[in-house]
């Protein structure tokens, strides 16, 4: 009996909370909010809050196209591939102090679990056999190499001030660390890095400056034009999920996480009601994030080239990264 309550504790994580259908309707619901307020700040009306959620729905509904000149196999297998990752990728996020998944290594992990979905779209757009996604995959990979160096360099900041020379790499010892020091942003060494993530977030995310890989006005949305029905809604859900997944990971890397207890009442409801309360913190905050370092930019800024794109994360980014990871290195 207590290995199969163990094994539906396990698949609820995974299937419902904090996984794939937590994932897909926050993200979903964030990037509601993400086109409602930049419409605001456009002076238009916008789309319906809920209206990335009705489109997700509306192309399930779709028939799915495969070009005849296509590897079936691989281009109907990539989105979901891509989903899979960043559905694992929640469970090892800390929301009310414990992750259903915690490694030693957490980070390195979510870097390899990030990279898939990245990887699933160049595959798709080139199983496709379009042009159009062959320019899209070829900016994806350039993509890809410009932010993935200060991600990591940001990682390591992260690890040598919370760990020490022992470097930690636990989101849960991360969290720890910052519930007894206070949150890493409030810490002056480590606010270049802070400042090198919210640059990363909307590249990994692919939002206007940084979508030179799809690019609508251009190639036609690249990789993702051969894309229809419920394959193209669920890359669609992918960048939905990385909104969200990228801003709690900002979150718990550089806010604490939400960190609530509630001891008031029983012990079953106290633990319900600090699961509720570290939840809406943490969504509060991932909106705030999105809003500041998505919104705010998408809204002032035109698309950057590609050149311009790669140049910028490898010398401006990765500088605000390194600065911190010496001064951290330095014990400053």
């Amino acid at each position: 009996m207590e290995l199969i309550l163990k094994a539906l504790g396990t698949l609820f994580s995974v299937l419902i909370y904090p996984g794939f259908l937590f994932v897909s309707a926050v993200g979903l619901l964030l990037a509601g909010f993400d086109r409602k307020v930049l419409a605001r700040m456009q002076k238009r009306v916008g789309p319906p809050l809920l209206q990335p959620a009705y489109d997700f729905f509306k192309l399930l509904g779709k028939e799915t196209l495969v070009p005849s000149r296509a590897n079936k196999a691989v281009f109907l297998a990539a989105p979901v591939i891509g989903t899979a990752s960043l559905a694992v990728m929640m469970l090892f996020l800390p929301i009310f102090g414990r992750a259903p998944l915690s490694l030693r290594a957490d980070l390195i992990v979510i870097l390899y679990l990030l990279t898939i979905p990245a990887v699933a779209l160049i595959l798709g757009g080139s199983a496709s056999g379009s042009p159009f996604a062959g320019i899209g995959i070829s900016r994806e990979m350039v993509v890809m190499m410009a932010y993935e160096l200060p991600l990591i360099l940001v990682f390591l900041a992260v690890a040598r001030k919370t760990g020490g020379s022992e470097l930690c790499f636990s989101l849960e010892r991360i969290v720890a660390w910052q519930a007894e020091h206070g949150p890493l942003l409030f810490h002056w060494a480590m606010i270049p890095a802070a400042l090198a993530m919210l640059f990363v977030i909307p590249a990994e995310v692919g939002t206007q400056p940084f979508d030179a890989a799809e690019a609508e006005t251009e190639i036609c949305e690249g990789p993702l034009i051969e894309y229809s029905g419920a394959p193209l809604g669920l890359f669609k859900l992918n960048t939905a999920i990385k909104m969200f997944l990228m801003t709690a990971l900002f979150c718990t890397l550089f806010l604490g996480g939400s960190g609530v207890t509630v001891t008031l009442g029983p012990i079953w409801l106290g633990a319900a009601l600090s699961a509720l309360l570290n939840t809406l913190i943490l969504l509060a905050l991932c909106l705030a994030v999105t809003l500041l370092c998505m919104t705010l930019v998408h809204a002032v800024t035109a698309r950057l080239k590609i050149e311009h794109l790669f140049r910028f994360y490898w010398t401006v980014v990765a500088g605000l990264a390194l600065i911190s990871l010496i001064l951290v290195w330095l014990g400053l």
